[in-house]
């Protein structure tokens, strides 16, 4: 019996999922107010998804870079637990940590012919690499790795080491030399960074890809929905840290995961700055969120602003809209500077320009999203600095998504000039033409009654 009540309890508690993929929404310029929740993938249709989408990407992405940065064998290595940023999604779904030490081998022969892709490593890797060592013949791994390299007479042997992307330094200092000490003298000259690589292999969407995010960016906008509203805040009753930790309980009921913790805080008349943690949200106050999950491998961030109105109040004072208005016209002065080829440096100049010749207080923040929240590719600014920065400098290219993250800056009449902090951040797609928000952005401020 008691057997019997677990099982029913359990099963009162699971989570519903879909069979298939799920259905996506498609790009919009038009967010939806408290969207529903779509259905979330089992992990076994996860895995699948997964699966489809690495495929995929390892045949048709990896010939192009390779190609495009003039490379033909490209080098990594992970071990167990310590797989660098380029490897962790390389991994098939089954395969979730490197095993002793992985190493993958993608080399270009030229001439039309399909690029190799070998795993110099005890285990197999989900069919996705060809296994191209026997430890019975050759015992040194690295020595295997030698061999296979040599034979192939690469004129570039590009390996993951970059001083300036995090995403691009996956190869350790021990792993460096016992590589270098087994390569043959004549080919060291041709080792050169992978950076190039490693950044276009994570910073492109595929077609795929974008048709799944809609759906993705859905579910997070759909969490934030119910956190703003009175499902979860009792105005006067509830503080900003236990919608926090509501986000939390949420995700892990869903079978999600969140790549930050999620942030709550509340501007009020009177008060300067953000009030925080185990502060009170009442009526009056404009409340703000930072929001991120990963799903389907894919990640969302999301800053959405909510109002919870003063008893007989129907909309939030003017000004407090025209502060959201402000940020939406520094949304789009950025996403017009968006140019292939053009630096992330570049199109943060003419963003401010033009947003501060409009008569706003802008600052942006804006970074590539998908493997990773805080993507690989130029950043777009930074909230600590508005003038150019190296992570800036690289080209902004076709296929990427962004997180178009800023705030502007307003006096507000009705709380007596005070000046707010008009955050937003929405996930966005740049197809090389046109810069086109995965699943809409907020242009009205979320209403919470107060009674």
């Amino acid at each position: 019996m008691i057997k019997a009540a677990v099982l029913a309890g359990l099963a009162a508690m699971a989570v519903p999922v879909a069979a298939q993929a799920p259905v996506p929404q498609g790009l919009s310029q038009v967010e939806v107010s408290a969207p529903a929740l779509p259905a979330i993938l089992s992990p076994r249709d996860r895995a699948a998804t997964e699966n489809r989408l690495l495929a995929e990407r390892l045949d048709t992405l990896i010939p192009q870079i390779m190609r495009a940065e003039g490379i033909d064998l490209w080098l990594l290595v992970a071990r167990e637990y310590f797989e660098e940023p380029v490897v962790a999604t390389m991994l098939d779904a089954e395969n979730m940590h490197a095993r002793r030490r992985t190493i993958l081998i993608f080399h270009d022969p030229g001439e039309g012919k399909p690029v190799e892709r070998l795993t110099v490593s005890r285990y197999g890797l989900g069919g996705l690499f060809a296994p191209a060592w026997n430890p019975d013949t050759q015992p040194d791994q690295w020595q295997a790795v030698a061999e296979l390299i040599a034979a192939r007479d690469p004129q570039k042997i590009a390996i993951n080491s970059s001083d300036l992307y995090q995403f691009a330094d996956g190869m350790t200092l021990s792993q460096y030399d016992r590589f270098m000490s087994a390569l043959p003298p004549a080919l060291h000259p041709r080792v050169v960074s992978g950076e190039g690589l490693a950044i276009r292999w994570l910073e492109t969407r595929t077609p795929a890809e974008m048709e799944l995010y809609p759906t993705v960016v859905r579910i997070a906008h759909a969490v934030i929905g119910e956190a703003f509203s009175r499902k979860v805040i009792t105005p006067g009753v509830t503080t900003a840290e236990q919608v926090q930790w509501w986000y939390r309980d949420r995700l892990m009921a869903l079978g999600l995961d969140p790549w930050f913790h999620p942030s709550v805080a509340i501007q009020r008349q009177g008060a300067q700055g953000m009030l925080e943690g185990a502060e009170v949200i009442q009526p009056g106050d404009l409340l703000w969120t930072d929001f991120g999950i990963t799903y389907l491998r894919l990640n969302t961030d999301t800053q959405h602003l909510a109002y919870v109105l003063k008893p007989g109040e129907t909309e939030a004072p003017a000004g407090l809209r025209a502060g959201l208005a402000n940020s939406n016209r520094v949304q789009d002065f950025l996403t017009r500077a968006f140019k292939v080829g053009r630096s992330g440096n570049e199109a943060l100049a003419i963003a401010r320009a033009d947003a501060i010749a409009a008569g706003l207080d802008p600052s942006i923040y804006t970074h590539p999203i998908g493997h990773h929240g805080h993507g690989a590719g130029p950043s777009i600014g930074f909230w600590d600095n508005q003038k150019a920065d190296p992570r800036g400098a690289g080209p902004i290219r076709a296929n990427t998504a962004w997180s178009i993250e800023l705030t502007s800056y307003a006096a507000v009449p009705e709380w007596g000039g005070q000046r707010v902090d008009f955050r937003t951040e929405e996930d966005a797609f740049f197809d090389g033409e046109t810069v086109r928000y995965i699943d809409g952005r907020q242009a009205e401020i979320t209403l919470i009654p107060s009674d």
